[in-house]
């Protein structure tokens, strides 16, 4: 039987939920951030209260994302009105915790359509995409302080090095790092926008050249027929064991799934392989979200159904679970 676990307040614009799935944070149009605890931490089917709240923002927040668990209780939120800021629970006293501002990161008259988190290492990494094309990605100095942050590489979504697009108009953009495994693991991230300009949109591995100190495009998951389509949704599939990655991308015809070598060539090129397209939503697919194996994955988009996929021994993949998501 359904039940609802959480009830947000009037104006909540999104949410996000902790890695361990106990906690959960809403923000609002008024640019308030509400925190919400499971009432029962070792419950699968406990119900949740809102626990602190407070005003992070002057406008409208259109995202919120939590930082990885191991650089403590955090969170970032972005704010329509070009800016993101970083939020830290903080202990004043036994039982007194309170959330507070630990940076500010403001990129002027340019708004951030999505921004995640890369675990690379011992290092923290931030990327940012801009409305203008651009994804800045950023690093934490200290991973005992949250709020020591540089701008690490500011580049445009783009194969091509010399091409360079002064104004693109991006509506979208969509983010997501490689997960995680061990230390030597190359840092790679894979990016897409939705904008009029047909180079920036077709979904591309970006990957950190440690000789070079630079990231580098590996791969671009686009047929020839596919080039130009905008990209609404991203999602890197962890890795439990497969000789290759997964990747799941989100275009205006429909879900594909990419598989992605696991060495670059002698080029530093990835191989990349379109093995499914998934269709089944009445319009646009907005989000992608892969269980923790990596063998589910979950669509939602504007027909507001959620769909559960998932492929069979034979690699076939299938449509397992349709949820009503009204």
């Amino acid at each position: 039987m359904e039940r609802a676990v959480v009830s947000m307040e009037d104006g909540a614009n999104c949410s996000g939920w902790s890695y361990n799935g106990q906690r959960m944070a809403s923000a609002s149009v008024d640019g308030t951030v509400s925190i919400y605890d499971a009432d029962d931490p070792t419950s699968t089917s406990s119900s949740f209260t809102c626990s602190y709240k407070w005003r992070a923002h002057e406008h409208a927040i259109a995202k919120v994302v939590w930082v990885p668990p191991e650089f403590g209780d955090a969170i970032v939120c972005v704010c329509i009105d070009g800016s993101f800021s970083l939020w830290e629970e903080t202990d004043e006293g036994k039982t007194n915790l309170t959330w507070k501002l630990c940076k500010l990161f403001e990129i002027k008259e340019i708004r951030v359509l999505d921004l995640n988190f890369g675990n690379c290492g011992k290092n923290l990494k931030l990327a940012a995409a801009c409305a203008d094309g651009h994804i800045r990605v950023y690093e934490l100095l200290d991973p005992l302080e949250l709020k020591e942050w540089q701008l690490q590489a500011e580049f445009q979504n783009v194969s091509d090095t010399v091409a360079r697009f002064v104004k693109p108009l991006c509506l979208s953009a969509s983010i997501a790092w490689s997960p995680q495994r061990a230390e030597s693991q190359r840092s790679m991230f894979i990016l897409g926008f939705n904008s009029d300009t047909s180079q920036l949109n077709s979904s591309k591995v970006w990957e950190f050249d440690e000789a070079h100190q630079r990231w580098k495009h590996v791969a671009e998951l686009s047929l020839p027929g596919d080039q130009g389509d905008p990209v609404y949704a991203v999602a890197w599939a962890p890795n439990i064991g497969r000789p290759y990655e997964v990747v799941a991308v989100a275009t205006c015809k429909g879900i594909a799934i990419w598989h992605l070598g696991l060495k670059p060539d002698t080029d530093g090129r990835i191989s990349s392989e379109k093995v499914a397209l998934l269709s089944g939503h009445d319009g646009e697919v907005w989000q992608l979200e892969w269980d923790m194996s990596g063998m589910t994955l979950a669509t939602s988009g504007s027909d507001g159904m959620v769909r559960l996929w998932q492929s069979n021994l034979n690699g076939v993949w299938h449509e397992q679970a349709t949820l009503d998501g009204i």
